[in-house]
């Protein structure tokens, strides 16, 4: 993270999940505060963020829970995910443990980050100047989007899953009037 970095606490308030297309998006949002921006990540990232906030189990661990149960076995535990940096429209992050009063920083995809912390109700925090940036080029359609990967979206059948319990956040440009509002946790295993 850069220097001394202040860290805005957020939360996973959507999934975007476009079931024919590689590219999903999960929407952040600033705890106690309007803003608000989107993500883009892959589809297996999606499944397992979703999987999770939904309490679904699945028969055998996968690739984020192998993480979490490796974390904990050797003696540490997820102390918060931080999405540090956001350079030319790709956002890092990082995983940062705590193991006794030591604290290590693991280099992370916003996406892999979030799947784990996710898994172990770990906090979500974005470094302000991420937010700053990320919240503006959200609100302008006609800037460019930062991503999690490399790769491109078809515009496909989508669905959203709101993770707020209100109407959601207000209305920002990658929302599709048309999307759906029914949430798709029980096709997602």
């Amino acid at each position: 993270m850069k220097g001394n970095a202040t860290l805005v606490p957020v939360e996973l308030t959507r999934i975007y999940i476009r079931e024919m297309a590689d590219l999903q998006i999960i929407e952040l949002t600033e705890i106690g505060g309007k803003r608000s921006f989107p993500i883009v990540i892959g589809m297996v990232e999606a499944c397992a963020i979703e999987r999770r906030r939904s309490g679904t189990e699945a028969e055998r661990p996968q690739t984020h829970d192998l993480l979490a149960n490796v974390i904990r076995v050797l003696g540490a535990s997820v102390a918060r995910v931080e999405i540090c940096d956001l350079r030319e429209n790709t956002f890092f992050a990082n995983v940062v443990l705590r193991r006794g009063s030591d604290e290590i920083v693991l280099d992370s995809r916003p996406s892999d980050a979030i799947a784990v912390g996710v898994a172990i109700d770990a906090p979500i925090f974005v470094a302000e100047h991420v937010l700053a940036t990320a919240s503006v080029q959200a609100a302008q359609p006609s800037l460019p989007f930062a991503v999690d990967e490399d790769s491109e979206s078809e515009d496909e059948s989508e669905s959203e899953s709101d993770l707020d319990n209100e109407e959601g956040p207000q209305a920002n440009w990658w929302e599709d009037e048309d999307a759906s509002d029914e949430d798709e946790s029980d096709e997602k295993s």
